[in-house]
This record gives C-alpha cells, structure tokens and sequence, in this order.
C-alpha cells in the first residue's frame, strides 16, 4: 500500500521492526519525560542503564549519596517542571537505605513540579510482610502509603509476592510479569525440556507452578510438608483470661477477684491444634525427569536445598530452580554450588553479580525490555493490556 502524503510529508503512521519476546521496537522524543535512577551504588544503576538504552534516552541527571552521619541526600541536576518523571529503584541487600533514597528523591521531584512520579520498582521490598502476624503490623501496607505521601502517583513492578498488594495503594499499580521470559528461557536454554516436569516446593506454590505447566504442555508435581514448621501459641500470651486466684487475701495492689474476673464455671473454649510438620511427600511423578521448581522469590536457599535433594532420591536427573527475584542472602551462593540443584535461573529485578562470581550455577534473564515498554506506553497514554496479554486471573 503506498504510503499517504500531506503537504509533501510522509505520514508519521509506518510498520515498526519487531524485536524478541513480541514488543516493538521504541522510538520516542526525549521531550515530555525523563528516566532518573535513585541508587547510590553502581552496581544497582545497571538495569536503569539498559532501560534507558531499549528507549533512546539519556539517564537523568542526579547525585544519590549518603552523608557522614549517614543520611541521604539527593540532588536533581537538570529541570522537570511540568514532566513525567519515571524513577527507576533496583532494592539491594540494604533495603531501608534503598527506600529513603526512593522516597527522598520522590519528594525532591514533587517540590521541583513534575507533573507525574512514576515509580519503577521491579522488586517490591516488604512484599512478604503483607499479612497479619500475631502483634506484628502490615509493613508492606505501611510502605505503600509512605511512597505515596512522598509524591508517587503511579508504579510500576514485576511478580508482588501476593497481588492483593496492590490494593494496598491509592493510585494505578502495574504488576508485570516474568514468566514469558522464564518460559522462553526453559524453551530455549534447557535440553530435552519435553521431558521435564514443574514443581511447586509447597502448596501454596502450586498455582504458580500450574500456570507454567499449563503454557508449557507439562506434568505437575506438588512438594508437601516442609511448608511450615511447628507453631505454639503457649508463650504468646493469647491464652485469657488468666486462670482464676487461688489467694484470698486483698495486697491492695491488685482488683478484688469476684465472679466477673474469672471464667465462667464449666465452659472452656476449644483450643487450635499447634502444626506439626509431616514428612516430606511429592505428589507426582518426578522419576527419570527433569524437575523445574518455579517460585516468585529465591532468598534463603535452604528450602530449596532440601526439595533437591528430595527430587533427587525420588529419581530427577536434573533440577532447575525458576524465581523472578534473586535476593540470594546470606551463605546462598555456596549452599547452591554444593547441593544438588544444576542450575538457578532468576531475572535482574535484583542486582546479583557478586553472587554469580560465587556460584556460577546462577543464571541471569534480562527483563528491562518489559519495563521499558511499560515506560513507554505509560507516558504515550498508551494501553498496557498488550503487556498482560495471555495472562490469567489466577496467574
């Protein structure tokens, strides 16, 4: 089809090459928005450095850094009166520090007059703090109404840890997802993966492990029983009201015992079981396969340690580990080189170098295309249905 002319002009509407994974290829003007990065580390600025790439733009200029008294600090070099600002966050091992830069240079561009604060935060820090916890408190919740009173007024991350997290927000949260390109990853890099099988290592993995061997065409196994560990409730102090006084005496100190103090004669209230942990079972067939264990998070390995060499006894030949995020704490690169597991596959939401030159059984995906497409259609006012496409409720 020749292409239309107005006034001597071609017409700015032309096919886009395409790139992998399916998303097209980004031209856009620099004018309108700008992309800063709020780490303080080189090593944490690396995935801000390849989004800007994938979009054609310059990384903003900024100095993140920390006083002696170590206190942040953050000073924006260059005009972003009336732009959308998109603020890349990468969380290393020193979470607090990450979130007050995050939260500093929200509330710097605020007062500077951007016109919208785009937080990029692939891993979500507090992710798994978002449930009651006895007399705990729902950090993540917390943390969610911090980022907004400091300006944010929209995110962008990557595989919540449960998605009814974005509900604890007052403005649009974008949760993307990693599995394409895990599964593009198994398609690709691991042979003969006909012959492999998914394993959720608990059952509340299972609806994870599920949509991977659903897309994949494979068998699901199920890990049960290394879950949870005992829990008490005997020290907790839950266990009111207090048996009743044997004294008879009044110290003064102490209310009066009566009838209204005590409990009431010949009820008792049932008391929950405390859980004890079964032996471990799988619940599938993993005998002569390649088992693929799929999580959101790889942090403490020794879980995973243990489910391989369970896998191994029941007859995996291989065992891949499959997680969005790499926070790999700890002793977690020499626990991984010396057991059982071949290989660990997580994406760059987390800086992990230093962990790859201790173990070189980690593996890395690239996954700043998806966010820098997400970047781009947000600022475009573009729809992001396309980036969800496939995607389930469930998933």
């Amino acid at each position: 089809m020749p292409i239309r002319r107005f006034g001597g002009h071609k017409s700015l509407v032309s096919q886009s090459p395409k790139l992998s994974y399916g998303y097209t290829k980004m031209n856009i003007s620099r004018s309108g928005y700008r992309v800063f990065s709020a780490n303080s580390t080189t090593a944490c600025t690396e995935l801000a450095k390849k989004i800007t790439e994938r979009l054609g733009v310059e990384l903003g200029k900024s100095v993140v850094y920390q006083e002696s008294n170590t206190e942040t600090r953050v000073d924006v070099k260059e005009s972003v009166r009336g732009q959308d600002i998109f603020i890349i966050q990468t969380i290393p091992r020193d979470v607090n520090t990450a979130i007050m830069e995050l939260l500093v240079m929200a509330y710097a561009l605020k007062t500077s007059c951007a016109k919208n604060i785009i937080g990029v935060i692939p891993y979500f820090p507090y992710s798994k703090q978002c449930k009651m916890r006895k007399r705990g408190s729902i950090v993540c919740k917390l943390l969610a109404s911090m980022l907004a009173k400091a300006g944010l007024t929209h995110i962008i991350t990557m595989d919540l840890h449960q998605k009814e997290i974005q509900g604890f927000f007052s403005f649009p949260v974008d949760n993307l997802r990693a599995s394409p390109f895990l599964i593009q990853y198994i398609q690709e890099e691991i042979p003969d993966y006909r012959n492999a099988i998914i394993v959720a290592k608990s059952p509340s993995a299972a609806k994870r492990a599920q949509s991977y061997a659903e897309r994949l065409r494979l068998g699901l196994a199920v890990m049960h029983g290394d879950a949870h560990h005992s829990e008490s409730d005997m020290a907790d102090g839950r266990h009111s009201p207090p048996v009743s006084r044997t004294t008879t005496g009044h110290t003064g100190l102490e209310l009066p015992c009566s009838r209204h103090h005590v409990p009431f004669p010949g009820i008792e209230l049932p008391i929950m079981m405390a859980k004890e942990k079964p032996p471990i079972t799988v619940v599938g067939d993993v005998g002569g396969r390649i088992a693929i264990i799929v999580d959101d998070i790889i942090d403490d390995v020794e879980d995973f340690v243990a489910a391989a060499e369970i896998l191994k006894e029941r007859g995996a030949y291989k065992i891949y580990i499959m997680a969005t995020h790499g926070l790999l704490s700890a002793d977690a690169p020499r626990l991984i080189e010396e057991s059982a597991i071949d290989e660990v596959v997580v994406t760059n939401t987390v800086p992990h170098e230093v962990q790859k030159l201790q173990c070189p059984k980690i593996k890395t995906v690239d996954v700043s295309m998806i966010l820098a497409e997400a970047i781009r259609r947000i600022h475009n006012g573009e729809s992001m249905a396309y980036l969800f496409r496939n995607i389930a409720v469930d998933d």
